[in-house]
Parts: C-alpha cells; structure tokens; sequence
C-alpha cells in the first residue's frame, strides 16, 4: 500500500495554518511551516504539493517559491495569498495562484486538482514514450517479427493501458485545471 500525497502547508498565521492542515489531514500526510526558513527546512522529494503563503516576514514566499525551483524539487506549488496578482507573476514560477479567503472544499479541491494535473502530466509523458517505442520498432521490423513479439505485444498493452488512463484522468479533471494543462493559446494575441 501506498503512503497518501504530502502537502505542505506553508504559512505565518498559525491558525490558519492548522486549519488548512486539519482539513487535509483526512486524506494527505500534512507538513506545516510556519516561516519561510521552516518550509525550505520541510521541503524534500517526499512533498507532492506546497500550499505557499506570499507575504511573509522574514523569508517571503516569493523566495521560498524560487529556492524550491532551484532545487528542482518535483512539487506542485500553489500561492495562497491575500495578495492580488499584479504582472510580477509572470516571473514566478507556481502552478497555481489563489487569492483568500479559502473555504475547505476550495483547499481540498486545489490540492486535488494539482495532484490530477502532476498524475496527467506523468501519465502522458509515459504515453509519449511508450509510443516512440512503438514507432521504432514498426518502422523497423517486419510484420510477421512483431506478431511473434511478447515483448511488442506487451508495449501495445502498455501503450493501451496508459492512454486508458489518460481519457479516465481527462474526465476526472475540471474545466480549470484542464485549462491549466492546455491553455488555450488563442485567447492570447501573440
């Protein structure tokens, strides 16, 4: 049996962040930070999800934000902030932006929404490459050596298997987090 997603909760209001904890600790193994510092300190490949306060003393979350991507952890983080957008977001690099108040559900349903989005992004890399397997070894063999093949007959399984799950994880998503994933280029005027 699997260990449930990690997330951390990064925040300076305490209760606030025992509160955000409370509500995901049913379903996620939950960290709490409560200083920038603290959240560096907690942060490790064992966290699939960071839910980042922006405005903090000390270190801000903007830079707790730009360490985590300089360590290449491979987490989902999202901004959860009393701070409007301004055009400084274009620099940042989150996956998520969210304004509070938050209400549970709106907290469960980030959190959820980010994992689908990581589990996507995973499955359809693993797509991608089980499907240049596939090509090489069809431009490169013979019908009748692929027909023999247990070895091709269980990539195209695989190669099934995962684009089963691909249309089961596109069905599951929401609107925003399908956007999220596929933005829709043409609503920008390039």
């Amino acid at each position: 049996m699997s260990s449930p997603p990690c997330v951390l909760v990064v925040e300076d209001e305490i209760e606030l962040a025992e509160l955000f904890a409370e509500w995901l600790s049913e379903d996620y193994e939950v960290r709490v930070a409560t200083s920038g510092e603290e959240a560096l300190e907690r942060a490790d490949e064992d966290v699939d999800v960071v839910l980042l306060d922006r405005l903090m003393p000390g270190l801000s979350g903007d830079e707790v934000l730009e360490r985590i991507r300089d360590q290449d952890l491979s987490v989902r983080v999202a901004m959860v902030t009393a701070v409007e957008p301004d055009f400084d977001v274009l620099e940042m690099g989150f996956d998520d932006y969210v304004v509070k108040p938050l209400f549970r559900e709106d907290v469960r349903r980030l959190v959820r929404g980010l994992l689908e989005r990581n589990e996507y992004d995973r499955t359809l890399s693993t797509l991608f490459a089980l499907a240049s397997k596939l090509s090489a070894l069809e431009s490169h063999k013979t019908e009748d050596e692929l027909a023999e093949s247990e070895e091709y007959a269980r990539l195209k399984d695989d190669f099934e298997q995962t684009r089963d799950r691909i249309a089961e994880l596109e069905s599951e998503m929401t609107e925003n987090d399908f956007e999220a994933v596929f933005y829709d280029f043409d609503r920008v005027d390039l």
